[in-house]
């Protein structure tokens, strides 16, 4: 095998974790998969891949080697999707990463309808809470929230979002509205993990950013968990405002303390390339900046 194919194997038994799994994905037989990749670690003379009875695992060398693997590989597909006008036409597999809950609420009706008006278009969602290195991850478009590190990384912006404490009417009918951060003390807290390891709330005090440490009275894995908690009377919740948007569009919520709240926080759509993209990745872009400039959860509401 050339290096290109070494490298189209080793990617696949990095993404399978089996060298038999990646035969079967490449139709090839176990040997010449296993050769490929002894070939490639006695050319490199590194271990890329840990051998267990339960699989193989990357090396943290394999790990680096499988980032520069995938680049290289994309810009090969890229050439080629160029030269048969794939640049021209929207087509083949598409990348998304985004927000747990972002994706739930707000991407899911922008991802169905680009499949409607793109069937020759495979979308791949990536729901994550964290930042993806889009080069390394093969990732060719993401939404972010929070400002954005230098790069050469294309954005748009499509709005704003807040960070804000909210509980059900029936909680604070119960058990009174905190009018001061310094009340929290007195009320239940619903914490997710997801947010922060420790529940320390923030808030804006006459100019000065202050920090509340709280004791949760029920702490929660996942951001839609403590949400639903705290919709059914568990207490207040700390979470981003696109989060609970229908919750408090619906008065399941409501917010407390809003004068008090740290500023705003831009949320972006990025890519790769800018306009050298391929026709799938710029007709997303477009579709989804469209659509979210005008989603009531980023921009009023």
């Amino acid at each position: 095998m050339d290096r290109f194919q070494e490298m189209t194997v080793f990617e696949a038994v990095a993404d399978e974790m089996s060298l038999a799994a990646a035969a079967r994905r490449l139709y090839l037989s176990a040997p010449p998969v296993t050769r490929a990749i002894d070939a490639l670690e006695q050319r490199l003379g590194v271990s890329l891949l840990q051998r267990s009875t339960r699989g193989v695992f990357l090396t943290e060398t394999g790990e680096r080697f499988l980032a520069d693997c995938r680049r290289i590989l994309t810009e090969v597909a890229d050439a080629d999707r160029s030269a048969s006008g794939l640049h021209t036409s929207p087509q083949g597999r598409l990348q998304v990463s985004m927000p747990l809950l972002f994706g739930q609420s707000l991407m899911t009706p922008i991802l169905l309808e680009y499949l409607q008006a793109h069937p020759r278009v495979e979308v791949f969602g990536v729901y994550q809470d964290r930042v993806p290195n889009l080069h390394e991850e093969g990732i060719e478009v993401a939404v972010q929230v929070g400002a954005l590190p230098d790069s050469s990384l294309f954005a748009a912006k499509v709005g704003d979002v807040r960070r804000i404490i909210c509980a059900s009417p029936d909680y604070l009918a119960a058990q009174g509205t905190p009018s001061q951060p310094e009340q929290l003390i007195e009320h239940q807290i619903v914490h997710s993990s997801a947010d922060a390891r420790t529940p320390e709330w923030q808030f804006v005090q006459q100019g000065v950013v202050k920090r509340y440490g709280l004791l949760p009275r029920l702490s929660c894995a996942t951001n839609h968990a403590a949400i639903a908690a705290a919709e059914r009377g568990a207490g207040l919740v700390r979470c981003m405002s696109y989060q609970v948007h229908e919750s408090l569009a619906l008065g399941r919520l409501q917010p407390v303390l809003q004068e008090f709240e740290l500023p705003v926080l831009p949320v972006h759509v990025v890519y790769r390339e800018g306009r050298r993209a391929a026709a799938r990745v710029r007709s997303f872009v477009d579709l989804a900046v469209s659509r979210l400039r005008v989603h009531p959860a980023l921009n009023g509401g």
